[in-house]
C-alpha cells in the first residue's frame, strides 16, 4: 500500500468479501496500520460508529453494519489462556466478522481458515506492505 488511500481501497474491497464467521488476523509492529485497516474494513461493512483501538477494553463490538464487527486487540493478552478467559472463540460463532490486532499473540486459538495479514513498513514514507494468507 503506497498510502492510506490504497489502504482504504484494500479494506473496503476485503469487507465486500467478508462473510459471517470470518476471522481476520492482523500481525505487524506498532504503527504499521492495524487499526487504520480495521477502520476501512468497518467502513466497507457499513459500520457507522467510530473505530478506535480496543487496547484497554480488549474487544469492541459494532452492530451498525451489514454484519456485526468484533474488534480485538490481543497485545495485552498473555496467550491462549487469556483469550479463552475473555471468550474470544465464542465471538467467532456469533454471526459477525472478528478482526484481531496482534493475532500472533493468540495464534493457537485462531480457526484454520482465519485470514491473516502480515503488515510491514515499506521503503517509502507512509508505505506499508501486506502479505496475505488468502
Amino acid at each position: 500500500m503506497k498510502n492510506e488511500a490504497d489502504t482504504a481501497t484494500f479494506g473496503k474491497k476485503l469487507a465486500d468479501e467478508l462473510r459471517a464467521g470470518d476471522v481476520v488476523g492482523l500481525i505487524g509492529d506498532l504503527g504499521t496500520g492495524k487499526t487504520t485497516l480495521t477502520k476501512h474494513i468497518a467502513e466497507g461493512l457499513g459500520i457507522t460508529e467510530t473505530i478506535t483501538s480496543p487496547t484497554f477494553t480488549i474487544v469492541n463490538e459494532f452492530h451498525s453494519g451489514r454484519l456485526p464487527l468484533f474488534h480485538f486487540d490481543a497485545y495485552r493478552l498473555e496467550g491462549e489462556s487469556d483469550a479463552f478467559e475473555i471468550g474470544m472463540e465464542e465471538y467467532f460463532d456469533r454471526g459477525g466478522v472478528s478482526i484481531i490486532e496482534w493475532a500472533d499473540m493468540v495464534a493457537e486459538i485462531l480457526p484454520d481458515d482465519a485470514k491473516l495479514i502480515f503488515m510491514e513498513y515499506g521503503s517509502e514514507e507512509g508505505e506499508r506492505i501486506y502479505k496475505c494468507t488468502f
